[in-house]
């Protein structure tokens, strides 16, 4: 189906008669608001904005995007934004916000809306944690159909391993339950095909035993940042399973929230979690800490429900241009081109240029098969530049220069949560070419009016 151009807008009062929740129209109070994603660099104008406030809601928004040749695209956070839904209905979920823990049976129920802090929050009294990602700002559906790997996911793999069912409104307008016996093509493509296949209104999945971490971050100043490097490329192979690490190279600004040891210069940030026995998470780590002198040691003990300070991304909405790619290896050869490419001397000016070790369990297919692809990449390079928006293409532009340079080391595809805004290339780089042919047949099946175009399914 081609997509429609030069259209003219609809008439939405017909829609906003049948809502439970909002209906925003472009330059409306509250529009702005709704519209704008967490990266403010990407200017994002829908045609009109439907805050829903229940699933009836998102299906009454898909079938009159269907019937007026409208795109559909969907939000909660904001984060990950693919495009800028020009002229389409954005459904933003943020009040399907209803979060319920069954501490028995150690599984969560949440709304799209809800966010990994608010789950993390809700499990720390029962001992439990779900799979969350690096920022608990974002939310559980949206990171959870796009893989989800996180910080312990060389332990525990992806949090779409833990899917149990989801429900969604698919382009048809339909609204399905799926699970692995249920629907099990559907519940194949959600997760790990990202916002192709509909719009998810709900969904249960599997949280872990798991109280306590030995977890954080160790910062060391930019002489040592050589040293940390290399030897972090040489620890990594050695790590059990228990242990998931990431190391950045960073430039952060002068503001409030930056630690003033780290604040205007370069540095390097070892970021860890071991779920094991504490004192073994020590000596593990032994290695890193005496690589050079720690400017700051945030590792130890401390509550699972706390992860997100191992990384402890921004939370406000910020003007960034990032960049991703997979790597085969890291080794020390790697560890001298990323020191050349991005180092003290090397003039970036990256905010966050980090690798993240693989590996482990990640790599194990799971029991019930998804869309995930690329389990077997050793590494994941990942750049956050962050400047007015003028400044940007700069960004990105050295940012592709780092991967160019990296390129030795490369593991060819990407991850679909890494890949947003990089359009039908990114997209299709996540997958393998088996795995794209299914979700675009998928896509074919359920949304027979291609409303889901915006989430970057090949437009056919």
């Amino acid at each position: 189906m081609e997509t429609q151009t030069d259209t003219p807008a609809p008439s939405f009062g017909a829609l906003r008669r049948k809502l439970a929740g909002k209906l925003f129209e472009h330059g409306s109070p509250g529009y702005d608001e709704l519209a704008t994603p967490w990266n403010t660099a990407v200017a994002t104008s829908p045609a009109a904005v439907v805050e829903a406030a229940g699933a009836q809601d998102v299906t009454e928004a898909v079938g009159f995007a269907a019937a007026n040749g409208m795109p559909v695209a969907v939000q909660a956070t904001g984060h990950g934004v693919a495009s800028s839904m020009d002229g389409a209905l954005l459904v933003h979920t943020r009040s399907l916000d209803s979060c319920t823990i069954d501490a028995d049976a150690r599984t969560a129920t949440t709304g799209a809306g809800v966010t990994w802090k608010t789950v993390l929050g809700s499990c720390h009294d029962h001992g439990l944690i779900g799979l969350c990602g690096s920022a608990p700002g974002v939310s559980v559906a949206g990171y959870t159909s796009g893989g989800g790997v996180g910080p312990m996911a060389r332990t525990f793999g992806a949090a779409s391993d833990r899917v149990r069912s989801l429900d969604v409104v698919t382009g048809d307008g339909v609204l399905h339950h799926a699970t692995a016996t249920t629907e099990p093509e559907l519940f194949w493509g959600l997760r790990g095909g990202k916002g192709s296949l509909g719009i998810i209104t709900s969904m249960e999945f599997e949280l872990l035993a798991l109280p306590h971490i030995y977890a954080g971050a160790l910062f060391f100043d930019a002489a040592d940042i050589p040293a940390v490097l290399r030897t972090w490329a040489q620890w990594c192979p050695t790590l059990p399973p228990e242990a998931t690490t990431s190391v950045a190279v960073m430039h952060l600004p002068p503001m409030p929230g930056v630690p003033e040891p780290l604040a205007g210069k370069f540095t390097v940030s070892v970021r860890y979690v071991y779920t094991g026995n504490p004192d073994d998470g020590a000596t593990w780590l032994a290695p890193m800490r005496s690589a050079g002198v720690p400017l700051m040691d945030m590792v130890g003990p401390m509550p699972s429900s706390m992860i997100g300070l191992v990384h402890s991304d921004p939370e406000d909405a910020l003007p960034a241009s990032e960049g991703s790619m997979l790597l085969a290896d890291f080794t020390a050869g790697a560890a001298d081109a990323l020191l050349d490419a991005a180092g003290p001397d090397s003039g970036s000016r990256q905010l966050t240029v980090e690798i993240r070790q693989f590996g482990g369990a990640l790599a194990e297919e799971p029991e019930v098969p998804s869309a995930l692809c690329h389990r077997q990449a050793g590494y994941g390079l990942y750049t956050v530049g962050v400047a007015a928006p003028p400044e940007l293409p700069a960004m990105a532009a050295e940012s592709a220069a780092l991967q160019q340079h990296m390129s030795a080391w490369a593991y060819d595809g990407t991850l679909p949560n890494f890949s947003a805004g990089s359009g039908a290339g990114g997209f299709a780089a996540s997958y393998t070419a088996p795995v794209l042919d299914r979700l675009t047949a998928l896509a074919r099946h359920f949304d027979p009016d291609n409303v889901f175009r915006l989430g970057q399914v090949p437009t056919r």
